[in-house]
């Protein structure tokens, strides 16, 4: 099938990122996924959450939307009083992705949360989160060092994530808006640059997909999520 934009199925939107966008932010970077953007930072504070345990650090995630990041104006959470739940169960996603990259004995007594602000949605907002939400903690944690305050970065690797989705049976990688509306499977994928699965979220929405399926979706997302690891590493100098 031809895609809308002209793309092979294995292929990635252009993607672009930006750091340090906020000059008062610890980290932070501008990702572009095609027409998706989202501004990603990381702030440290000196404290963690009742439940960590002692001497070991934390990193979580908020996620949210500008109301005009969308083809119609939506409200603001704030204004409804409550977290959207589609805010709540994406910003679980970005936390224990970035969760899985972070040593948090290494870290410390210290919190890092990564705020994930959608300036325009176009598809993949979740995994542009990810993917920018890393390089957004990784330039923390690198100032941390060069600040003194780590005798070492607490990255022990790096996480990325893509979409990959079937669209009238044909697979395809890195759905836009217009595919993921129309897509009958649509599965999320967050990998380390080990190879290893951090999160995998599926769906079959036009019908039910089988085990190769998912098989074949996940090796096609294998290969977006080296490429974007490759862009990630070329932001950070080529060491995280």
């Amino acid at each position: 099938m031809n895609r809308i934009d002209g793309r092979n199925y294995d292929e990635l939107r252009p993607v672009e990122i930006i750091p340090n966008i906020n000059k008062f932010a610890e980290g932070s970077c501008l990702i572009r996924c095609g027409s998706t953007q989202v501004l990603c930072t990381a702030s440290v504070e000196d404290r963690t959450p009742p439940h960590v345990p002692y001497g070991e650090g934390w990193v979580t995630a908020e996620y949210s939307m500008l109301p005009r990041a969308n083809r119609e104006r939506s409200r603001r959470d704030v204004s409804k009083l409550k977290l959207s739940p589609r805010s709540a169960e994406i910003q679980r996603l970005v936390g224990r992705a970035l969760r899985a990259a972070v040593d948090m004995k290494k870290l410390g007594e210290r919190a890092i949360t990564i705020d994930c602000d959608v300036l325009q949605g176009d598809g993949g907002t979740r995994t542009a989160s990810v993917t920018g939400g890393f390089v957004a903690l990784a330039l923390a944690c690198r100032k941390l060092v060069e600040d003194g305050v780590l005798k070492e970065s607490p990255l022990k690797t790096m996480v990325s994530a893509v979409s990959a989705g079937i669209v009238k049976d044909q697979l395809l990688l890195d759905l836009c808006y217009e595919e993921d509306s129309s897509a009958m499977v649509d599965l999320n994928c967050v990998m380390t640059s080990q190879g290893e699965l951090v999160e995998i979220q599926g769906t079959g929405e036009g019908r039910a997909f089988t085990v190769a399926e998912q098989q074949a979706l996940v090796e096609l997302c294998a290969k977006g999520i080296r490429e974007l690891q490759q862009i990630q590493l070329d932001v950070l100098g080529g060491t995280f």
